[in-house]
C-alpha cells in the first residue's frame, strides 16, 4: 500500500470561472477591496461573522489575505475571492476553511457584500467549489454549517443542493453571547455527487 500524497502536493486551481463569477485565491494587494466590501456589509455580517468584531483596518485585511495565501499553498485552508466577471468588482469570499485530509472532509464557508446579496452568486460559487473539491481532492463529504438563526446562509446551502444532516442544539455561542443551534448541511460522495 502506498503512502498518502501530502496535501501540499495536491493541485487545485488558483482561479476558475462560473457563468457569472471569476474566482481566485487571495493575492497580496487584495486587502483594501475586501475591507471596503466588509465595511459596506458590516451590518449584515455582524450577527454571524466574528471577523467584523471589531471591524478590521485595511492593513489588517491585507495581512489576512497574505496569510490566507500561505494557508492556501499549505492546503490548510482554501480562501477564494469572488469577482463579478462583467465588471471585475469584488463581491465576496468563499472557500474550504475546515479540512480533514484523512477523511477527505471539507467545510465550505462564504460571505457576500450587501450590494450583491440575493442574486445567487454564493450558491453559484458553492456549486463550483463543490465540483472541484470532489474532482481534485477526492472529497468524501462537503459540509456547510451555519447558525440556526441565519436563514439566508441556510437558504444558500439548500439552493446549492446540500441536505440538512442535522441540528446541533445549543452547540455554539452567537456574537451576542447567546447559545444557538448549528445547522449542518452536507453532500456525500456516492449519494450527492
Amino acid at each position: 500500500m502506498s503512502a498518502p500524497v501530502p496535501p501540499i502536493m495536491l493541485d487545485f486551481p488558483e482561479s476558475f470561472e462560473t457563468e457569472r463569477l471569476f474566482i481566485r485565491t487571495a493575492l497580496p494587494g487584495d486587502g483594501a477591496e475586501m475591507n471596503a466590501a466588509m465595511a459596506e456589509s458590516v451590518e449584515a455580517l455582524a450577527p454571524w461573522m466574528p471577523f467584523v468584531h471589531p471591524m478590521p483596518s485595511p492593513e489588517q485585511s491585507e495581512q489576512y489575505v497574505r496569510e490566507a495565501r500561505v494557508r492556501y499553498l499549505e492546503r490548510t485552508e482554501l480562501h477564494m475571492q469572488l469577482y463579478d466577471k462583467q465588471t471585475g468588482a469584488f463581491i465576496g469570499c468563499s472557500g474550504a476553511h475546515t479540512i480533514d485530509w484523512e477523511l477527505r472532509n471539507f467545510e465550505i464557508g462564504y460571505w457576500i457584500r450587501t450590494s450583491c446579496s440575493g442574486k445567487g452568486y454564493i450558491a453559484e460559487a458553492v456549486n463550483k467549489l463543490t465540483e472541484l473539491l470532489a474532482r481534485d481532492f477526492d472529497a468524501n463529504r462537503i459540509e456547510i454549517r451555519c447558525s440556526g438563526k441565519n436563514r439566508k446562509s441556510a437558504a444558500v446551502a439548500e439552493r446549492a443542493g446540500f441536505k440538512l444532516d442535522g441540528v446541533l442544539r445549543n452547540n455554539r455561542k452567537g456574537i451576542d453571547g447567546e447559545l444557538q443551534d448549528s445547522l449542518v448541511y452536507a453532500k456525500v460522495r456516492g449519494q450527492d455527487f
